[in-house]
C-alpha cells in the first residue's frame, strides 16, 4: 500500500513539474503594487495608473471620469481625484457626499452645523453644494511623486471613523435628514 502511494505522489509531482504555459513562456502572478508613482503625470494619466493599483489590490473601484475614481471601502464609498502638481505637493482627494432632506436645506442649522464641523475638526472640510442639497466632505492625502497604497487605505480608515464620531454626536433622527449619496451608482453627476 505504501508502494503504491510514493507511485501515485512521485506521477503526480512529475506530472505537475512537466506541466508548462500554453504559450511556453513560464507563467508569473501579477502582484498588487505597494506604491504608486504619480509624479510628472497629468491628473488623468494619475488617475489611471492609480486605478489599475487599486484593483491589482483587489479594491472594488470603477473610473467616474477622466480623473475621479468611484471606490468601495468597507460599508462606505469615496470619490477620488489625484491633483498633481509638478512644482511641489501632489494630493489624492477622498470625498464622501450626503444628501441633505429638504426640509433641513437652506436652514440657519444646518450652516450652523457645516461651520461648527469646520471649525471644530481637522479631519476633513466639510462644503454645501448645490444650495445646500449635498455636503461634500473632503480630505487630502498629501505626498511627493509617490505614495503607499497602505497611506491612502489609513487615510480612509481615519476619515470614515472621524465620520462615524460625527454622526455619533448627531441628535437622534438626523440620519434621517442626511443620508450618504453612493458615488458607485452616481459618480457622474458628482
Amino acid at each position: 500500500m505504501k508502494k503504491l502511494i510514493i507511485a501515485g505522489l512521485a506521477i503526480t509531482l512529475g506530472a505537475c513539474a512537466a506541466t508548462e504555459s500554453s504559450d511556453g513562456a513560464p507563467t508569473s502572478a501579477v502582484l498588487a503594487p505597494e506604491r504608486v508613482t504619480l509624479g510628472g503625470m497629468t491628473n488623468d494619466e494619475a488617475t489611471k495608473i492609480l486605478f489599475e493599483a487599486l484593483i491589482h489590490k483587489n479594491y472594488l473601484a470603477t473610473m467616474a471620469g477622466p480623473n475621479r475614481i468611484a471606490l468601495q471601502f468597507d460599508d462606505t464609498q469615496f470619490l477620488l481625484q489625484p491633483s498633481i502638481n509638478p512644482d511641489g505637493i501632489d494630493r489624492i482627494m477622498m470625498n464622501r457626499f450626503y444628501a441633505v432632506h429638504p426640509k433641513l436645506r437652506g436652514s440657519k442649522d444646518l450652516l450652523i452645523l457645516v461651520g461648527t464641523l469646520n471649525h471644530k475638526l481637522n479631519f476633513a472640510k466639510f462644503t454645501l453644494r448645490e444650495n445646500g442639497a449635498v455636503i461634500q466632505v473632503q480630505g487630502a492625502a498629501t505626498f511627493v511623486n509617490t505614495i503607499e497604497l497602505e497611506e491612502i487605505r489609513r487615510f480612509m480608515l481615519w476619515t470614515d471613523e472621524g465620520l462615524r464620531q460625527v454622526a455619533n454626536s448627531m441628535p437622534k433622527g438626523s440620519e434621517q435628514l442626511i443620508k450618504p449619496i453612493p458615488v458607485m451608482q452616481q459618480s457622474q453627476s458628482l
